[in-house]
């Protein structure tokens, strides 16, 4: 769906509001400038006030910076009626975006006890897309965001995932030329080939 038609609703209320019978959905955005703080998120992790708001909300996960040229995909999932556990979800979600870069030939990689995708950025690792799922009454909602072409110095402005002196990078750093519009399409037709063969 396009994030003009989304960013006003709240995906809490989506999954609050579902049933047996709601097809899942995947919204796919992007955000003003924003930082967003997980529910066990810590507020030192923010480094400076720098003005970009920050914002708390009900997923997993430490601190994120969200903003213009980077891909934001809600995942509105019922993870019973699809029989997926939490672990093999976020390992699906992973692996949609590792075959995404492989396509465009870069090598990239999960990172033991620390969810989202990882990339060689200059000799030292660095993440190029961040995961924060919240799961209620078996509803998956929140999700995933990759970094494609955007202005990456705000991250320096906060621990990234809570993780001081992360490495950040975008798929345009690493010779992608395609569009945040056209890796947005990708990464769903990826999404959903993982979600079928699950």
């Amino acid at each position: 769906m396009a994030g003009d038609d989304r960013l006003h609703c709240r995906p809490h209320g989506f999954t609050a509001a579902r049933t047996v019978e709601t097809p899942d959905e995947l919204w796919v955005c992007e955000h003003p400038p924003v930082y967003t703080l997980g529910l066990a998120g810590k507020a030192e992790h923010r480094l400076i006030d720098n003005g970009i708001p920050l914002v708390k909300i009900d997923r997993g996960g430490q601190i994120t910076y969200h903003g213009p040229g980077q891909v934001v995909i809600y995942l509105m999932l019922d993870l019973d009626r699809r029989e997926l556990g939490v672990r093999e979800f976020v390992s699906l979600i992973e692996q949609a975006i590792i075959d995404l870069l492989a396509d465009n030939g870069v090598p990239a990689r999960r990172r033991e006890g620390a969810p989202g995708v990882y990339v060689d950025q200059d000799k030292v690792e660095a993440k190029i897309a961040a995961l924060g799922l919240r799961v209620r009454k078996n509803g998956c909602y929140h999700g995933l965001s990759l970094n494609v072409d955007m202005n990456l110095s705000p991250f320096s402005a906060i621990n990234p995932c809570g993780y001081a002196g992360m490495a950040v990078t975008q798929t345009r750093d690493k010779g992608m030329s395609l569009s945040p519009t056209q890796v947005a399409q990708a990464l769903v037709g990826h999404l959903t080939r993982q979600l079928e063969q699950a």
